[in-house]
């Protein structure tokens, strides 16, 4: 199949950064959709909001920056996987060098901005571009710790959301989070395990020590781990006496389903390899998050 852009430089680029992936930085307003009904803080919604938003389209750049660079060092197993061959980069569509410059310049400018917006906020990207770029160098060829590596950058996503507009977000909140990037990551590599089947060294060098029974039972302790995390989250004391409510609770049936649904997914229809694209298309799972975020909204407004 032959890119639709492959005579556009432009497009070339732009597709390069992966715009499609842009929507894991949605974690990043966890901490203001949460913090705004936090009793307990005092968030000013329209002031958070200037803040918030600069914060999502730095992290989209710098994560950007980093596919560049990651594009660029697994630019030979890319062309010899069944899809990654069609990135712009392993594609020659995008040289090695107009990417670096690329990856340098959204580097270089997303550190200015961030120290501007917020030091903390600088100090939060400063560590997720170290630890993706360790990643990108190093630890992607470690089994198991590459999974934890990938869940770490969403924790520091919701992390910066929180100290883009100065709130607390709570222990079990970066938690759930973890716990579910952990799952879709587990996901993934099984799907990859699967699909690549003897070719899976070349494409990636941990998926030859991953086992799929072993990834079959990591899915089944995450994904469970997962559901009692955000039951026990939404239940807590604290939770309770920061929103004024226990309604909360009502939500865990949504969470449960969108975790099932993922599984069917993964394990009867074979897929997981890209969750960004899952989540945005599969109509169930759409469903179930829109139902979430009603449900979430409806008891924060009855509460207030």
């Amino acid at each position: 199949m032959t890119p639709v852009f492959q005579n556009s430089p432009e497009m070339n680029l732009l597709r390069a950064l992966r715009p499609n992936q842009w929507t894991k930085n949605g974690v990043i307003l966890t901490a203001f959709v949460f913090g705004i009904w936090d009793k307990s803080q005092d968030v000013l919604f329209a002031e958070s909001l200037m803040r918030i938003i600069p914060g999502v389209l730095l992290f989209c750049l710098v994560s950007s920056s980093i596919y560049l660079i990651n594009d660029v060092r697994d630019i030979e197993s890319d062309r010899v996987h069944p899809t990654k061959r069609y990135r712009p980069i392993a594609a020659g569509l995008v040289s090695q060098r107009t990417a670096l410059i690329a990856a340098a310049i959204l580097l270089a400018f997303t550190a200015v901005c961030s120290w501007i917006l917020s030091f903390h906020f600088f100090l939060v990207v400063a560590a997720y571009v170290f630890l993706q770029v360790v990643y990108t160098l190093f630890l992607k060829k470690v089994a198991l710790v590459d999974v934890f590596v990938i869940a770490g950058g969403f924790v520091l996503r919701a992390i910066a959301g929180a100290v883009v507009i100065d709130v607390y977000i709570s222990e079990w909140l970066l938690l759930c989070t973890f716990l579910l990037a952990l799952f879709l990551a587990l996901c993934k590599r099984r799907h990859e395990k699967i699909v690549l089947e003897d070719n899976s060294a070349e494409q990636r060098v941990s998926l030859d020590n991953y086992d799929t029974q072993l990834l079959n039972q990591l899915i089944a302790i995450v994904s469970s781990a997962t559901i009692v995390s955000y039951s026990i989250y939404t239940l807590w004391p604290d939770t309770v006496e920061k929103f004024g409510t226990t309604r909360l609770g009502l939500t865990i049936p949504f969470v449960m389903f969108g975790v099932f649904r993922y599984l069917d997914i993964v394990y009867r229809h074979e897929k997981g390899d890209r969750p960004e694209k899952i989540l945005l298309t599969d109509i169930p799972l759409l469903v179930d998050i829109a139902l979430y975020g009603i449900t979430v909204i409806t008891i924060f407004v009855i509460q207030s």
